[in-house]
């Protein structure tokens, strides 16, 4: 595919996306339509797809993105649901589906089936969230979605490799794996693929607060992606997991940096999301008209993949209902415990519906089935067309049965917390007492400071003008000061640094304290979010004024 076509393929993916958006429709199920016919027009080229770097240019800026979004506070929180949703489902999910696939495709080697339950083991939580975003699910439960979308895909990946080197002869044991060498891999691409993350993330989070320039910071947080994937596989770790770690450890330090990085990143990275989602999707599209073709050119019954697909589907969909169900049945088994002790209240059973319900497959999976490599030991990989008809019938299948039903079964069952806006608006004005009192308190220390610099009535004005806006609880620009004379010009540039600096120390002042209430738990997330975008967007408004006034 040259520049022209894929020029042409990512308008095309983005005007179907803007138009499925605007019918409320499911984008990525559009997508796949719209190529697939497209596939059938005449001069329109088969699409050969790079598996490999589709994976490293897709996989980490998704991730990312996703990645720094999600509360850190409540991720460490709810780390033990999310671990068994994000790694031992993955794990019950792949080997379940390669125990079916081996009946109901015969002749399908173990190795070669486990891998394809590694490839529609991790379900793409996004379009859960966003679903679940608009419909008001409990901030808990969305929390939980979104850690597990996080982790499941590092997991699976993981497995992938594992079964892959199965695959290339490397395999052995139980099921065609060696458990122990599984083990051991899993655990390197965990230390390796977080202690990278992590690393980098500190590094750049350094190198970010002693620059001044949004535009730099901007390009540099599109690097750390890559950076992150790229370093972590290559010692062995797991990418997925260097992503993660760099995203949710640079995304709980954001509010140290600078307030124009931070309003520029969010449409920034949104838009990334919406352009290779939609991308990944229409590509699949174009390719499944090959996949068929070449599935009819083997020696697989078409009618006998059509019968499998349904049963890997149903397979991905129960497996997870049975664990879910099963898990909270576990959890709430009475214990012994000391006397006058009480276990915690569990949340009602028709959370863990929704939980059940957000199977749907996506891009990771989609990706990985189109990085199979075509080749193995000299020969055709075994069965690679089947695999792919397979896990895009999942995804389909999943986007299809889960997708269109979950906002009907959250209403139906009435999992919304529909009091949320009422307490975020309470804990917001609770956040914003406390950081006006902290502002005002160094107010009055940066008016004891300057007394000697400053005329005491000039210095009053000040003050006045940064006091009455918090004070009156306001978002407004408190206006610099502006030499009155011409022969006063230099004097006045001095008095409006000043007084910038002086505004400018209210607002970290301001900062501080969210990010203290953060660190406590007393606030959610989100309140958080809500208000240090309200101090940015004062602070934007500030700086213009006072670059205008020099």
């Amino acid at each position: 595919m040259d520049g022209a076509e894929l020029l042409l393929l990512a308008l095309g993916a983005v005007a179907v996306t803007a138009v499925a958006r605007r019918l409320g429709w499911q984008a990525p199920l559009v997508l796949v339509v719209v190529g697939f016919a497209v596939s059938f027009l005449p001069g329109v080229p088969e699409v050969e797809i790079d598996g490999e770097l589709l994976l490293a240019v897709v996989l980490p800026p998704l991730l990312y993105s996703s990645a720094l979004g999600v509360s850190y506070v409540g991720f460490r929180a709810l780390l033990h649901p999310i671990v068994q949703l994000g790694v031992v489902l993955v794990l019950v999910t792949a080997v379940t589906v390669a125990l079916v696939a081996r009946v109901v495709v015969p002749g399908l080697p173990t190795p070669v089936a486990l891998v394809l339950g590694a490839i529609v083991a991790p379900p793409d939580a996004v379009s859960a969230a966003s679903i679940g975003r608009q419909l008001g699910l409990p901030r808990r439960l969305m929390t939980v979605l979104s850690g597990e979308s996080l982790i499941n895909d590092a997991a699976a990946l993981t497995f992938y490799k594992v079964a892959l080197a199965a695959v290339l002869g490397a395999g052995g044991g139980v099921l065609g794996l060696d458990w122990g060498s599984a083990a051991g891999t899993f655990g390197l691409a965990v230390v390796a693929g977080v202690g990278v993350g992590l690393l980098l993330g500190v590094v750049v989070h350094a190198v970010r607060m002693r620059l001044d320039d949004p535009v730099v910071e901007s390009v540099l947080s599109l690097i750390v992606p890559f950076a992150a994937y790229l370093l972590a596989e290559e010692l062995h770790g797991s990418g997925v997991l260097g992503v993660v770690a760099a995203g949710i450890y640079l995304g709980h330090r954001s509010p140290e940096a600078g307030f124009a990085t931070r309003l520029q990143e969010q449409p920034l990275w949104s838009a990334m999301d919406c352009l290779l989602e939609a991308v990944v999707f229409a590509l699949i599209g174009l390719d499944l008209r090959y996949v068929l073709r070449a599935i009819e050119e083997s020696d697989r019954s078409g009618t006998s993949l059509l019968g499998a697909a349904v049963a890997v589907l149903v397979t991905v969909i129960v497996v997870r209902v049975v664990f879910v169900f099963g898990l909270e049945a576990l959890r709430r088994t009475p214990r012994p415990g000391p006397e006058g002790w009480r276990p915690p209240e569990r949340p009602p059973w028709t959370h863990q519906v929704v939980i059940s319900w957000t199977g749907m497959r996506g891009v990771v999976t989609l990706a990985v089935a189109a990085a199979l490599p075509r080749t193995v030991d000299g020969g055709p990989f075994p069965d690679r067309e089947a695999l792919q008809f397979l896990a895009f019938a999942v995804t389909i299948g999943t986007l299809l049965l889960q997708g269109l039903t979950l906002p009907g079964l959250i209403r139906r069952l009435g999992v919304r917390d529909l009091d949320q806006p009422q307490r975020d608006a309470e804990e917001e004005l609770h956040l914003q007492e406390r950081a006006t009192a902290a502002a005002l308190q160094r107010v009055d220390q940066l008016v004891a400071e300057l007394s000697p610099k400053v005329d005491e009535e000039r210095l009053r004005t000040w003050a006045d003008r940064i006091r009455g806006p918090l004070l009156a609880r306001t978002r407004t620009m408190t206006q610099a000061v502006r030499a009155e004379e011409e022969d006063e010009a230099e004097k006045g540039r001095r008095r409006a640094r000043r007084f910038h600096r002086m505004r400018q120390e209210v607002l970290t002042t301001q900062r501080r304290v969210l990010m203290e209430e953060r660190d406590k738990g007393h606030v959610d997330e989100e309140v958080v979010r809500a208000v240090l975008r309200e101090l940015d967007y004062e602070e934007a408004a500030t700086r213009n004024t006072w670059v205008s006034r020099l």
